[in-house]
């Protein structure tokens, strides 16, 4: 047998170096294009609105998952974009000028907000993404001349060329572009130096310090990258909800953020998308979970965050690597049977930690 040298290092670099994994998510795109052509109405405005969610997690996921700085206010840059897209777009923009530019909007709200927060870290960062996200919701809210105040402003119907995509089937096929093109770009770039000095820094800033790596620019960018790609996925989120208030992006939604990126599992997009799917499906288990209850609990309110609550503590006490570790083991489960056994992840876990503490 003769070594291509070659060969193997193409592969090593692949995104996709194996022929199985190739035909199956070959086979996961081709579903999602055939979707529109069997789907509802509804069950369109649906898929659209949780491809959405996927952006919106995988943007958070570069922040939180890759760079380790947390944030309790991503809704805010959703509203930026969502407003700005609007605003634009009523300004005369087409619909093909006035994404990119809402996207870079919300890149810039992040830069502002990333100089200032590269100062504290943990609960206090998270402190002020907070405060920051409150003081978007007052400003839009009191800005009546642009967003309309708390009356709402009226999102015009997407087009590009000519061709309305407002349609359910044109725009869940403009989310599902979207959302495989963040996911290519984020994907190529967390391999790159980039992505490797975010987790660079994620991991030890000491040590990235020693490494020539300028961690507080990595920070900066981080934030910029993560805002701008959130931003995106507000500029969507126009569209789908058609007629934009304040009352659309509160702390709720920020929370929902960070439960798609914890329940997903940190560090990983596609755990990002797995845990937007999972977060997006709970207000319909919720939904058929009241069916069942008695009329007195089912009338009760909060079982929508008691829910997400238990969902959270379970994933943290019983899988702390989320839905993407709980994949990764599925998946070495199939090409290690019958060889396969639990420990192998246990023993790995052990190593890592004691490693931490040295």
């Amino acid at each position: 047998m003769r070594f291509d040298y070659h060969t193997q290092y193409r592969q090593g670099f692949a995104l996709l170096p194996h022929t199985s994994d190739r035909v199956l998510y070959g086979l996961l795109i081709a579903l999602l294009l055939a979707v529109p052509f069997f789907a509802s109405t509804y069950l369109l405005g649906e898929l659209g609105y949780v491809l959405i969610l996927c952006i919106a997690a995988m943007g958070l996921m570069v922040l939180t998952g890759f760079t380790g700085q947390v944030s309790l206010g991503h809704a805010s840059f959703v509203a930026i974009g969502a407003y700005a897209h609007a605003w634009l777009m009523t300004q005369g923009l087409p619909f093909a000028l006035s994404l990119p530019l809402a996207a870079l909007i919300s890149a810039g709200a992040g830069l502002v907000v990333g100089i200032p927060a590269i100062r504290v870290s943990g609960l206090y960062l998270a402190m002020v993404t907070l405060a920051f996200s409150i003081v978007v919701e007052q400003v839009i809210g009191l800005w009546r001349g642009v967003t309309g105040g708390f009356m709402g402003m009226l999102v015009p119907n997407p087009d590009l060329l000519g061709l309305s995509l407002s349609s359910p089937r044109a725009f869940y096929y403009v989310c599902l572009f979207f959302t495989l093109a963040v996911l290519l770009v984020l994907l190529n770039l967390m391999r790159s130096g980039i992505g490797r000095s975010f987790v660079g820094v994620r991991d030890s800033e000491a040590a990235a310090y020693a490494l020539g790596i300028p961690v507080k620019r990595v920070k900066v960018g981080a934030f910029g990258l993560s805002a701008g790609v959130t931003g995106l996925a507000g500029a969507l989120m126009a569209h789908h909800i058609g007629y934009l208030t304040p009352d659309a992006f509160t702390l709720l939604l920020s929370l929902d953020l960070v439960l798609m990126v914890v329940i997903g599992g940190m560090g990983s997009l596609r755990g990002a998308i797995l845990g937007a799917i999972l977060i997006s499906l709970l207000p319909r288990a919720v939904a058929a979970l009241k069916a069942l209850l008695p009329d007195a609990m089912a009338r009760q309110s909060g079982m929508e965050i008691f829910v997400a609550g238990a969902v959270l503590a379970f994933f943290v006490l019983f899988e702390p690597m989320g839905l993407n570790g709980r994949w990764l083991k599925l998946r070495a489960l199939w090409e290690s049977f019958p060889l396969y056994r639990r420990d192998t992840f246990r023993r790995q876990k052990s190593y890592m930690r004691s490693e931490r503490n040295r």
